[in-house]
């Protein structure tokens, strides 16, 4: 009767280690979706022509619906110092979880 329940009680400690472990390692993926992305990494997801600059055509999601403010000489293309210079959005208040 004492081993099964000490079993039991090692069984449930190593779930709940893995589980707190699943759960760290979540968050840390979270913070680093939360960091916005270089040019560099837009240019692998979205320069279809290769060209080293995005036009709204390529663009997507928030950066198309930011196209006009980033592309500050507004020639239809935004470049890697157009980005750098650019105006950065506002952060959005998250509700703390805890």
């Amino acid at each position: 009767m004492k081993i099964s329940i000490l079993k039991l009680g090692v069984s449930i400690g190593v779930v709940g280690l893995l589980t707190s472990c699943n759960l760290k390692a979540q968050q840390n993926q979270d913070r680093e979706r939360r960091e916005p992305p270089t040019f560099e990494q837009l240019l692998e997801k979205m320069d279809e022509d290769e060209d080293g600059k995005l036009s709204k055509a390529e663009g997507k999601g928030r950066l198309k619906k930011r196209f006009d403010e980033v592309d500050l000489d507004e020639d239809g293309y935004i470049t890697a110092e157009e980005f750098e210079k650019a105006p950065k959005p506002e952060k959005r208040e998250r509700p703390n979880r805890d």
